[in-house]
């Protein structure tokens, strides 16, 4: 038997030693070294009494060495746990007690806020530093640099993600060896990677998008990566002229569109700009593909699904959407009470279905029950509609449908609306309390650089556009719109920050 995600992303590349990683200061990790490592790694995992199936709970910064725990879980048959660098000690030890985690991976610096965690949890407690220095790091250097592979089923699993926690206690989001596999090759095909691209990463690698779509596209590919720390506006200029691709979240686009060296000439070598993990403002896309030429490529995937959507690479990238259905993905707007199929053009909840839907939630067999139907589609709590030629776009979160006088309200209509007026460089609509609708509409701006707003005179233009009960009661100006690391915008946190402001 064999182990497929393994085989098919790493074991092509044992013997290889082509440049898998382009490192800072002109250095650089071809295949064979890497995976070598990784077979140290699987190594020390396995000496430490770890089985296929025990999940290693991981949070260290962004470097080789970590991107090599993930191929060695995947070759000694764990289940990778990669958990946000900034999440606090409360956040990890929920992570590592509801997992069950067999060891906890994390930095020198923070031993001693792990060290108790890990106590608690019955969990062993390594360290692996940015460097590649630290005890794991130490024990593993003894183990041969071959291992054998744990033969693994398409349907185990190979990864636990969990979800932001925005409505309660965060989901430990089960993914399959085929989710994963499945994903990553039918978009190696839709976005024609090949062993020649380049691909400039300086996304985070304990999210979806730079672990599971960036990094599994270029081993499935067998192309490289500029694999950087994080975004740094100078060395991502720097580099561009090295690379064919890019993935990126929308503020790495804002921020390269605020630097006048950033220019046609220099992405004249680029083939593809790809945004996701948060929405692309379609004033983005325009600027940028006036600037360079390109037209950045939107696609959609959360963490129970992998991708979902992309808009072509062949054929029109429209703005404000984010394309298609992937090949052998069923996308489907339904009534969130019903669950019936809405008529196209209707605004309801997005369900998807196909081989990169997750299994369920760990260890949550009513929330996985409310969220996967029987019939395999998942309610991705994510509302949406399809246009007449096909396109999909996201309105808004369930969540943040705002229900006012028994009307209902999608804060993403009034933000487009917010977005378009004199001086506005972004916003962000919530519901608030009001004592005889239940909820009011409440518009957050902020304001461009050095401009100040006309508030009455915005709240005057968009009410010719919006039904009266629609239209913001207030408009409050702040410096800048909460955010999660991936870019996106918090409304939990806007609601709580607005939560006193009852509108009558």
């Amino acid at each position: 038997m064999a182990n497929p995600l393994f085989d098919s992303l790493f074991g092509q590349h044992l013997e290889s030693e082509a440049v898998f990683l382009h490192l800072p200061e002109d250095k650089s990790l071809t295949y064979g070294d890497f995976l070598r490592l990784a077979a140290q790694y699987a190594g020390a995992f396995a000496d430490m009494g770890l089985v296929a199936g025990d999940r290693v709970a991981v949070q260290i910064e962004k470097s080789p060495q970590a991107l090599a725990v993930y191929a060695a879980c995947a070759q000694a048959g764990l289940v990778f746990l990669p958990l946000n660098t900034a999440y606090t000690a409360d956040e990890v030890t929920y992570f590592v007690e509801n997992s069950g985690a067999g060891i906890v991976l994390g930095d020198d610096n923070k031993r001693s806020a792990l060290e108790p965690i890990a106590k608690s949890c019955g969990a062993r407690l390594e360290t692996l530093n940015a460097d590649g220095s630290g005890s794991f790091a130490d024990k593993a250097a003894g183990f041969p640099t071959v291992f054998d592979t744990v033969p693994r089923e398409a349907g185990d699993l190979a990864a636990f993600l969990y979800t932001s926690g925005t409505t309660g206690r965060s989901k430990g989001a089960m993914l399959t060896q085929d989710n994963l596999l499945s994903n990553a090759q039918t978009l190696q095909k839709e976005w024609r990677f090949t062993a020649r691209d380049v691909l400039l990463h300086a996304l985070p690698i304990f999210h979806t998008h730079g672990l599971f779509v960036a990094s599994n596209i270029t081993l499935l590919s067998g192309s490289s990566m500029i694999f950087l720390p994080k975004f740094d506006l100078d060395q991502i200029i720097a580099d561009l002229p090295r690379a064919s691709t890019m993935m990126g979240v929308p503020t790495f686009y804002t921020r390269l569109l605020s630097d006048a060296r950033f220019t046609k000439e220099l992405t004249t070598h680029m083939r593809l700009f790809v945004s996701g993990s948060a929405p692309l403002l379609a004033e983005t896309h325009v600027q940028f593909e006036e600037r360079t030429g390109h037209r950045i490529l939107e696609r959609y995937g959360m963490t129970e699904t992998n991708m979902n959507t992309s808009n072509p690479y062949d054929g029109e990238r429209r703005a404000g959407t984010v394309g298609f259905p992937l090949p052998g993905i069923e996308l489907k707007i339904t009534d969130s009470n019903t669950g019936e199929p809405l008529p196209q053009g209707e605004i309801g909840e997005i369900e998807v279905r196909g081989p990169n839907v997750f299994k369920g939630y760990w260890q949550m067999p009513e929330k996985t029950a409310e969220e996967l139907r029987s019939d395999g589609f998942f309610m991705t709590g994510d509302l949406g509609q399809i246009d007449a030629d096909g396109y999909v776009s996201i309105v808004g979160r369930n969540k943040d449908l705002i229900i006012s006088g028994g009307y209902n309200i999608y804060p993403k209509e009034i933000e487009l609306l917010l977005d378009d007026q004199q001086g506005v460089l972004e916003s962000a609509v919530i519901g608030v309390p009001h004592p005889d609708f239940g909820e009011s509409v409440l518009g957050v701006l902020v304001a461009r650089p050095e401009q100040e707003l006309d508030i009455e005179g915005i709240r005057q233009k968009i009410g010719k556009s919006l039904a009266r009960f629609k239209q913001p009661q207030k408009l409050v100006v702040v410096p800048e719109l909460p955010r999660n690391t991936m870019g996106k915008v918090q409304k939990k946190a806007l609601r709580e920050m607005f939560s006193g402001e009852i509108i009558s």
